[in-house]
Formats: C-alpha cells, structure tokens, sequence
C-alpha cells in the first residue's frame, strides 16, 4: 500500500484520490503495505521494547546515519591518502579536511532541519527548487568546470568545487512532496498528478543530461518513480514513463561512444582498457573475513586511481575491514531503510511522510548501485556512496536528507505528544536573592 493509504484520518476512505474500492484494494499489494507502521512494536521481546518507544525512529537515523558519516571519514583519511599526494604537492590530508569542512557545515544543517515544521519544509521545497535550478544553470558560465568528461562542477572560491545536481536530487523531493501533498484526490488523473511534478522533474534531469552526467541522471529518475509508487500513482503511468525513461537512456547510450565502452567492458571484462573495476574486485577478494587492516589497502595505491575515494570506496572498505566491515555497512543501510519507510508509514502528515519516503530512496537507490557497480553487478555509472564517499556536496546533501528524516520522527504522533508533554513539564528556572544585612 502507498504511503497515501497509510496517512490518513479517521472516518475517511483509505487510500489516494478516495479511489473506488477495487482499486485501493490493487494498491494494497505496493507500498508500505503490512502494517510497517508497527513492525516489530509488538511483543515482549527487547526489539519489540525498542521499537514501541516514540522516539525510537529518530534514535535510530541519528545513530545509523552517524556511524555511516563516521566510517565515511575514516575512509577518506585512508582512501584518499595516496590520490591526495599525488595530485595536491603531497598534502595526503587535502579531500580528509576538505570532507570536514563540508561535515562542520552539514551537521548544523541537518540539526535546524530537523527543528522545522511540515510547513516549513513546504517553502523550503520550492526555494530548494529555484536554488538548485539557479547553481545548474551556473554550472553553463565561466563559473563551471569540466572532469572526466562531465561538466558537473561549479567554482565557488574558498569552497572550490560544489556539484550542484546533489542539492537537486535533496529540492526535488522535498519540493514534489510540497506539490502532491496537497493532490491526494487527484492522484488517480495523470494530468493532475503529473503537473507541475513532472515539469520540475524534466527541467532538473534535462539540465544534468545536459552536463552529460547519466549517472545522476538515472538516480534522479528512479526518484521520481519511487516517489510516485509511494504516493500510489497509477501502475499504468508509471509503466508509461518507465518505458519513455528506457528508451531516452538506451538512445543516450548508444550515441556516446564511451558509455558505449563502457557497456561493452561490463560485457566482456578482457577488452576493457580500465581495469579499474576488475582491481575493485581485487580489493574486496583480498579482504577476506577481517581485512588486511586499516589504512594497508594495495588497491588505493594505484589500482583504483583516483575512484579510490569516490566511487569505490567500498572496495577499498572491504579490503582493509574485510566481509565483516562490509556487512556491516549493509546492516547500517538496512536499518536507515527500514526506519525512513517506518517514518513515513507512521507520519500523520502527507507532506512528511512523502518527504521522509522520498528521502529514503534516494539514499537505498544510489547505494545499491554504487554497491552493484563495485561488485560488477552493473556497468560503470559513476554514483558515490551515500556519506561514505569523497565529496563535499554530497555529503552535505546527505545530511540534509537525514535533518528532513529527523524532523519527520518528531514528528510522528506520539513523538510529536512527548515531546510537547515534556515542554509543559518544564519548570522555569526560580532564583532567589538572601539580604544577608540582617
């Protein structure tokens, strides 16, 4: 079931658009559906313990998503070290510090952004949009850099370079949250549903095609479809799309001659000219249960050039923690996953429960391919890791993902009446002065 008919007030029809009754019955069997909202709440076991207290969700993101950042940082320093020597005078430090300066202004974001109100989210959703379209259009000036046969990055001074598709993928969900939320009656109309949806999705995903980044590109459009199987749109125009989205990459595709390369080098390994993905491979195998250790990887010394960092990470992750720290990267996604979908179920707020889903899966989808390009799954595609990965404005993206899904478990209802008890049941500070004169 959608995330749709899981919000929704008493005495009212389940389900979008109040839709007729044979058709909320074919919703249910997608989405959210099974009562996720009380997963694991009952019982008399210690998860069920857990899992029943009403902050439980907002404990959960912040320690998942912290240990995540933490292990991020900690293969930056590792990963990054001997790209960083070689390309910044042989400051080893150079991506580590820069990661930090982006975290020091990400961790302040994602706490205010976990203090504001549905509303809030509302205008910051459309002022997100502008934002981002803004820096997109930048990226086309003076202002905008060309790497790795992408023109993604833009110059800001002392920050250097920001990738502002990032910051898109963070507006746009929070922005078609803002706009559907407001068309639970209407979701069942493609015309109502698709527009303006549709249009702010074009407009971000023509502007990075335009930036020949297909990587974003895809992530972004699998957004867009999650986001319209949460809010329970119909299978038949989102098969519709589906089937425009296939045809527009598969012609992307096969008109560049280095994706082309790259499909081919996915096919048959031998005649790939980069052995960048086999050595991911090399990394992971060597491994093995625990790893060779911290910081003794062999990969990152040349094997992986410069996606040690970045885009595989995880292999340079398995090879000095091993299949054990490996796993439990997965368990931290695993329970961010599941917690942001719990959130969402648990939302009496269309507009949050939308936001935190949306969120949700933005984070699962780009790590799983990520994780599938690493493990040769997939055909190079060029996605980082979420918080694991080098690189400021994704990191800073991230963490405003995670501010939004904090917000959204406080409020949660009873999160929302606890807390509100316990600002009644403050006292205020009493003072009192002595005449010590007498």
């Amino acid at each position: 079931m959608s995330v749709a008919s899981e919000v929704r007030k008493p005495g009212r029809p389940a389900g979008p658009a109040a839709a007729s009754r044979p058709a909320a019955a074919k919703r249910r069997k997608r989405g959210l559906e099974g009562g996720l909202a009380d997963f694991g709440s009952h019982g008399e076991g210690n998860l069920a313990r857990v899992l029943s207290q009403p902050l439980a969700d907002y404990y959960l993101v912040l320690v998942s998503s912290a240990l995540l950042v933490g292990l991020g940082v900690l293969m930056v320093l590792s990963a990054s070290s001997v790209w960083s020597s070689v390309t910044n005078q042989g400051d080893a430090y150079y991506y580590l510090v820069r990661q930090l300066v982006f975290l020091a202004m990400g961790i302040p974001a994602a706490w205010w952004l976990s203090r504001r109100s549905a509303s809030a989210y509302a205008v910051l959703g459309w002022l997100g949009m502008i934002f981002s379209i803004v820096l997109l259009a930048l990226v086309f000036t003076p202002l905008g850099e060309d790497a790795y046969g992408n023109r993604s990055w833009l110059r800001l001074g002392p920050l250097g370079t920001i990738q502002p598709s990032e910051f898109a993928k963070a507006a746009l969900i929070l922005w078609s949250a803002a706009v559907l939320a407001n068309r639970t009656k209407t979701l069942s109309d493609p015309r109502r549903l698709l527009f303006p949806f549709l249009l702010g999705f074009l407009v971000i995903e023509g502007m990075v095609l335009l930036q020949k980044d297909l990587g974003t590109a895809v992530i972004i459009a699998l957004i867009m479809f999650a986001v319209l199987w949460f809010v329970g749109a119909p299978m038949r125009v989102i098969a519709a799309l589906g089937s425009v989205g296939a045809v527009v990459i598969g012609l992307m595709v096969v008109t560049d001659p280095e994706r082309m390369h790259r499909l081919f080098s996915f096919v048959n390994p031998s005649d790939a000219v980069s052995d960048q993905p086999m050595n991911a491979i090399y990394a992971l195998a060597s491994g093995g249960w625990w790893g060779v250790g911290l910081g003794h990887s062999r990969q990152k010394w040349g094997g992986l050039y410069n996606g040690a960092q970045t885009d595989y990470v995880l292999a340079v992750l398995g090879e000095e923690m091993g299949l054990v720290g490996t796993l439990i990267v997965l368990c931290l996604f695993f329970v961010l996953a599941f917690t942001g979908l719990r959130i969402a179920a648990r939302s009496s707020n269309r507009l949050l429960a939308y936001a935190a889903s949306g969120m949700t899966a933005w984070i699962v989808i780009q790590a799983l391919v990520n994780i599938f390009v690493v493990m040769r799954l997939l055909p190079v595609v060029g996605v980082p890791l979420p918080f694991l990965s080098q690189g400021g404005s994704a990191l800073l993206a991230n963490l405003v993902a995670v501010g939004i899904l904090l917000g959204a478990a406080r409020q949660e209802p009873e999160a929302a009446r606890l807390l509100a008890a316990g600002r009644k049941t403050r006292q205020p500070r009493m003072t009192s002065v002595v005449d010590t004169r007498r």
